[in-house]
């Protein structure tokens, strides 16, 4: 069902006056993401049309835009990658840590989006690969699946790395598997001090090689010394680096994915009004415990637009990587492996999760018996269908 306010009304809105107020001043990845957005399930994407076999119930979806920021078309995009995902797990504890950036950090990576971003998951992954395969800790090739969120709950630009990380890995020989204490997978103190030091050790690099700009207030900092200056107190202060406790099993890791691998900035769920005043959303305040963390937040549309898109990715860049043993590179040879050090049988291989028009309507049972939709129209884009029917919009991802 169709929530009541979504991102897309918001656009629709107030986009057209948003785009001539900073004209010149937004990117083509930007204005790409308005337009996808404002047309996402709409006729002008095209769409099909659905009968059901019993009550004879018709229903007309838009196909979606299939832009990676936009918060309609997750749920199809993130189902597909669990089922290719489900396979690789195995049979073991699964530990959640957290990289964060420093608040100045984050200042200039936010003009400097693709260098940074990329930093951060380099150092990120080197730290728990280095940490882990220290005899001192774990002394194990462990892998990871590391992903990218550069949002705050109040849409700030807060960007931090996510990766799950099985509790253990292969010996340094290849012959033995190593699990992690139970309930403690790396010292987390450790851990922030080496992602310190590499970060800091990548970024000086990126900014003699003159992959950094600066712009306003940090304009000083191309200046080789001054940018110096400005870095020597970030190597003394701590960075927070922190672990969750274990997942309560594979089931449960699926889940978390589910929700964090594509997530955007914002979803409809946590809309609540859009008025004179302005958009009205929920957000939580980690400043304050308990229930009172839960707050609701008013901006004009235009700031809320504002705050959407400045986390838009740079074009081609992956928010979603695997390092280590999930290396695409040997991922299936290092599961076998681990799969028969672990004496796990080799899973079936993961269903395939189709993207027709027929698996949407399968997906989406008839709201009036519950019977199955069968496809009878599709039509192209800026058309609508040949049958007299209301344009009844409805949350399908058909594309």
């Amino acid at each position: 069902m169709r929530p009541a306010l979504d991102v897309a009304d918001v656009f629709r809105a107030h986009g057209p006056a948003y785009r001539m107020a900073q004209a010149g001043h937004l990117s083509l990845g930007q204005l790409k993401v308005m337009s996808a957005i404002e047309a996402c399930r709409t006729a002008e994407l095209g769409g099909h049309v659905e009968r059901c076999e019993d009550c004879a119930h018709v229903r007309i979806a838009y196909n979606s835009c299939r832009n990676r920021h936009c918060p309609k078309r997750q749920g199809a995009a993130a189902e597909r990658w669990l089922r290719a995902r489900e396979a690789e797990l195995l049979p073991l504890a699964y530990y959640h840590v957290v990289f964060t950036l420093p608040a100045e950090v984050a200042d200039i990576a936010f003009h400097n989006k693709a260098a940074v971003y990329d930093i951060l998951f380099k150092a990120a992954s080197q730290t728990l690969l280095t940490i882990a395969a220290d005899p001192k800790h774990l002394g194990a090739r462990i892998g990871l699946v590391a992903v990218l969120h550069t949002w705050g709950s109040a849409l700030t630009h807060h960007p931090h790395i996510h990766c799950i990380v099985p509790g253990g890995g292969l010996s340094l020989d290849g012959e033995r598997w190593i699990s992690c204490r139970k309930g403690f997978f790396l010292p987390v103190r450790v851990l922030s001090r080496l992602f310190r030091r590499l970060f800091l050790e990548r970024l000086k690099a990126a900014h003699t090689e003159g992959r950094l700009a600066f712009f306003g207030e940090q304009a000083g900092l191309a200046d080789g010394g001054l940018f110096a200056a400005a870095m020597a107190p970030l190597r003394r202060a701590e960075w927070v680096v922190y672990a969750k406790p274990p997942f309560a099993g594979p089931k449960s890791v699926l889940a978390y994915l589910a929700r964090y691998t594509h997530r955007v900035a914002i979803s409809a769920s946590r809309l609540v009004s859009l008025d004179e005043r302005g958009v009205t959303f929920r957000y939580k305040d980690y400043r304050t415990d308990g229930p009172d963390r839960r707050k609701l937040m008013t901006l004009a549309a235009s700031e809320f637009m504002r705050r959407f898109l400045i986390h838009v990715l740079p074009p081609g860049f992956h928010r979603i990587r695997h390092y280590g043993l999930f290396a695409n590179a040997a991922r299936a040879a290092n599961l076998a492996k681990a799969r028969a050090l672990l004496e796990q049988a080799s899973p079936p291989a993961p269903t395939d999760v189709a993207n027709d028009d027929t698996a949407a309507a399968d997906a989406f049972p008839c709201p009036c018996c519950g019977g199955r939709m069968r496809l009878i129209e599709v039509f192209e884009r800026g058309a609508y269908p040949r049958l007299a029917l209301s344009p009844i919009v409805v949350g399908i991802d058909s594309s």
